[in-house]
């Protein structure tokens, strides 16, 4: 299996628990052995594409406690908040400390243009022992612009 099909794969599955309804998860209690409250993703207000369709997104992120490979994913979108594009992943190190992250992403030329946009940004790690599952670290929705690069 390539990096990018298990980003692709682990993004998807983030995705899917994200937007899976579960009381529990609205009623049970900060999980603090689980995520620690510096547990963070930012996204930078401005992205770039290239004239090849290349699209870059950035910001920073921090995390702690990860039970395995850790990821920074993100999407875009633009006008549709239905169509949003996965742009690349990058692996990432939950220390504690903040790091930057920077994906990148070759579209069709003309897919997403210079101009708002929104962006989601999640850190998630899959845990090494067992069924590979994701498990979100952190995660941000936030409008930017994208310039052209």
């Amino acid at each position: 299996m390539s990096f990018r099909h298990a980003i692709g794969t682990a993004a998807g599955a983030a995705l899917l628990l994200l937007l899976a309804p579960s009381a529990v998860a609205v009623s049970a209690p900060y999980d603090t052995a689980r995520t620690a409250p510096s547990d963070e993703v930012t996204i930078d207000p401005t992205g770039t594409v290239a004239a090849d369709g290349t699209i870059t997104l950035s910001g920073t992120y921090r995390c702690t406690g990860a039970a395995g490979p850790v990821f920074v994913s993100s999407t875009v979108s633009q006008g549709d908040p239905w169509a949003s594009h996965p742009i690349g992943g990058s692996s990432a190190v939950c220390d504690g400390a903040e790091h930057r992250w920077s994906n990148s992403e070759k579209g069709a030329p003309k897919t997403l243009v210079p101009g708002p946009a929104h962006v989601e940004a999640t850190v998630f790690d899959i845990s090494a022992t067992g069924l590979p599952l994701p498990s979100v670290h952190a995660t941000r929705e936030q409008d930017i612009t994208i310039s052209q690069g």
